[in-house]
């Protein structure tokens, strides 16, 4: 790895190296890269979500402090101040911003700071790599699992919002079992949550899946429930931006997936690392999006080309939150990089004293 993921990688091409990421918002339409040379840069694509998903935007923001490095000519200074541009541009929900703080004080005093700068970074997003492929491993033996009871020859899985590699190093998240299950010869197929009002399902999740050659089927977000109705969703697997006392933090519509799920006695499972787990943590605020977001969708016309095109009436009124929240009632359990473990936030913190 050494730098080099599937959604953002190091680029020294030009005098200085820079960080190049996966323009996530011309997918899946066209395959497009961006370049981040700066702080600014890096702390756009954050917030216009350019890259989305908490496990990519983490490794983008500690690499960004690396660019900040190179920037500032490893002036410690300087680069502890022009960080706050990055961590401003974290969603508060998030709650990661502590690990760049956790970084630059690993900076202060260093004799070359953009060298340990660069080490660091690197270190962590392997760590996020190896995290991934051990939730991709535990979340597959559930999978196994549910298929041998339930006698059927394939599994049906219902998944959420964009939850593959653009979101998480570099298996993902909820997708990393479903690849794993692949690569055993498991006959799988995704339903996949169109996740609107920005589509990170339909957009992101389905191409990911094209990608690796896994049988989907996009569906509108509402249709899950009657599918479950029918017998055709044999589990749930979804990611978290965040694990805390009230729940898990995750794409709006999380919620009702689980409590449809939960209704018709489907296993409703979390894929996330331990290191999303903070249940010291009870206030939160939850992301209240741009009104543009849903006022208009991204598509492609018949000439091929990329529009945008308002959906609604001109001057609605829109409320977009860009998470809910999840009650640990509602959870079959939690697929972590440390193992499998029910949803009772007691027994985590004694199991990962976290």
């Amino acid at each position: 790895m050494q730098g080099n993921y599937r959604a953002v990688w190091l680029n020294n091409d030009f005098f200085d190296e820079c960080l190049e990421v996966v323009d996530q918002r011309m997918l899946p339409f066209e395959y497009h890269t961006q370049y981040l040379t700066t702080t600014e840069e890096v702390a756009r694509a954050i917030k216009n979500m350019t890259v989305s998903g908490a496990g990519v935007i983490k490794s983008i923001a500690l690499f960004g402090v690396y660019i900040t490095a190179l920037e500032v000519e490893g002036n410690f200074e300087k680069l502890q101040k022009k960080v706050l541009l990055i961590k401003e541009a974290i969603p508060s929900v998030l709650n990661f911003s502590c690990k760049i703080d956790i970084m630059v004080d690993h900076l202060r005093g260093s004799s070359d700071v953009i060298g340990e700068a660069k080490r660091y970074s690197i270190e962590f997003s392997d760590n996020e790599v190896q995290e991934s492929q051990k939730i991709a491993q535990h979340g597959c033996k559930i999978i196994e699992d549910i298929l041998k009871n339930s006698g059927k020859t394939k599994i049906n899985i219902l998944t959420h919002s964009s939850v593959g590699w653009l979101s998480m190093l570099d298996d993902g998240s909820a997708l990393a079992p479903i690849y794993e299950a692949k690569r055993r010869g498991i006959d799988v197929h995704v339903w996949v949550d169109e996740t609107r009002p920005l589509n990170e399902g339909a957009s992101l999740s389905a191409w990911e899946l094209a990608q690796d050659g896994i049988e989907y089927t996009i569906i509108s977000d509402g249709t899950s429930g009657y599918l479950m109705q029918k017998g055709e969703i044999d589990m749930v697997i979804v990611g978290a931006d965040s694990v805390n006392a009230n729940g898990v933090i995750n794409t709006t519509g999380t919620y009702l997936k689980a409590l449809a799920a939960n209704d018709n006695g489907i296993p409703f499972y979390v894929t996330t690392p331990t290191s999303t787990f903070d249940f010291a943590t009870k206030d939160i605020s939850i992301e209240l999006r741009s009104e543009d977001e849903a006022h208009y969708m991204k598509g492609v016309d018949e000439n091929k080309t990329i529009r945008k095109v308002r959906i609604i009436p001109e001057n609605s009124h829109v409320v977009y939150y860009a998470f809910d929240i999840t009650p640990q009632r509602l959870i079959t359990g939690f697929i972590t990089n440390k193992g499998v473990c029910e949803a009772d936030f007691d027994k985590i913190r004694e199991k990962f004293n976290s």
